[in-house]
């Protein structure tokens, strides 16, 4: 009887505390933080660093915390080539790289900036972009990364030790090349000039012993890097555009909710219209302050452009089809021939 007694009320503290059970508010797991370690050359307190630092903070706040990123400036990470391989092994999970950096992934980026002396103005560049950009987002996609925005770093520009106007001006210096490209190092051998290919990491040391003597750098990243204090001497010839982006891993982002990942697009494209407008609105204001400290800028003569223009036809064959796809390096050209035709370049 008392055995029964106890069963009855053991059964009705069951009872009594699943009633409870049913009454109380369920209480929510807590939410798992997402870190994004991103890599970049982009010097810390630069316009470039500044914008993503930006994105970060609204990424953690549309995300109610639960997404952290992490930023890694100032090349601390090694080269372009080697932030590629780390997010390869998931070292790191995204980065903000040039067209060296994101070629390593897929040539078919190089087609923003690997066709010299292809875009007259932002406008046609940015005609180019708009068009090719899906189609290059793909060729990454289908190799495991997500673009979070496009971005470019300005004109290219040829800075020297010594005063230098035409082509073969620049064959009597030891010219600064990206490493990695091992077939651009031999095409310019075969045109009679001297690559030294090296990071960008090595160009201000390597100024200073002698190392290399001329550069091709966008202005503000070689008033950034200081190394306008050694190479005292630009040519005005927009070379070609230093295009980039920012990309993340697939995986990484898929973790992200897709209502989450909608609210963390609009920071990302937020960030990426600040680096341009930034950046190109930097490109001129870059020269003027360099030159006030001592830059000495040559401008280009109808001769030595003609000359450069020539260069040009001689490079583009190497080019098609070995550092850019035949096919991608046709459609920046017809792109480019197409916005022309409308009569709204500048």
């Amino acid at each position: 009887m008392r055995s029964r007694a106890a069963g009855v009320f053991a059964a009705g503290i069951a009872m009594l505390a699943f009633s409870f059970a049913l009454r109380a508010p369920v209480q929510a797991e807590p939410q798992r933080t997402i870190q994004i370690r991103l890599g970049t050359l982009a010097p810390s307190g630069s316009s470039f660093h500044t914008a993503i630092v930006e994105m970060g903070q609204k990424w953690r706040d549309a995300s109610g915390g639960s997404v952290k990123l992490i930023i890694y400036p100032d090349g601390t990470q090694g080269g372009e080539a080697d932030m590629v391989r780390m997010m390869r092994a998931g070292i790191l999970t995204a980065g903000m790289f040039t067209v060296v950096g994101l070629s390593e992934i897929d040539r078919s980026v190089g087609g923003l900036s690997f066709l010299p002396m292809t875009f007259r103005s932002w406008e046609e560049y940015d005609y180019v972009v708009e068009k090719l950009s899906p189609r290059l987002e793909k060729l990454l996609l289908d190799k495991g990364f997500v673009v979070l925005f496009w971005g470019d770093a300005g004109w290219v520009r040829f800075f020297s030790k010594s005063p230098a106007v035409r082509p073969d001006d620049f064959k009597q210096f030891k010219i600064f090349t990206w490493a990695g490209n091992a077939y651009q190092v031999d095409l310019m051998k075969a045109l009679g000039y001297h690559p030294v290919p090296r990071e960008t990491a090595d160009i201000l040391p390597g100024l200073k012993t002698d190392l290399i003597n001329a550069i091709p750098l966008p202005p503000n990243q070689a008033m950034l890097g200081q190394c306008y204090t050694i190479a005292r001497h630009m040519l005005a010839l927009k070379w070609t555009v230093l295009s980039g982006a920012a990309i993340i891993r697939k995986d990484t982002w898929d973790k992200i909710p897709p209502d989450t990942q909608k609210k963390l697009r609009i920071a990302a494209d937020a960030a990426g219209a600040r680096i341009r407008a930034g950046d190109r609105k930097e490109d001129e204001e870059s020269i003027a302050a360099m030159a006030r400290k001592g830059l000495v800028v040559h401008q280009l003569t109808a001769q030595a452009e003609e000359e450069w223009q020539k260069l040009t036809k001689v490079i583009y064959p190497e080019l098609r089809g070995k550092v850019v796809p035949a096919d991608i390096f046709d459609e920046v050209l017809r792109l480019v021939a197409e916005f022309r035709a409308k009569g709204t370049s500048k």
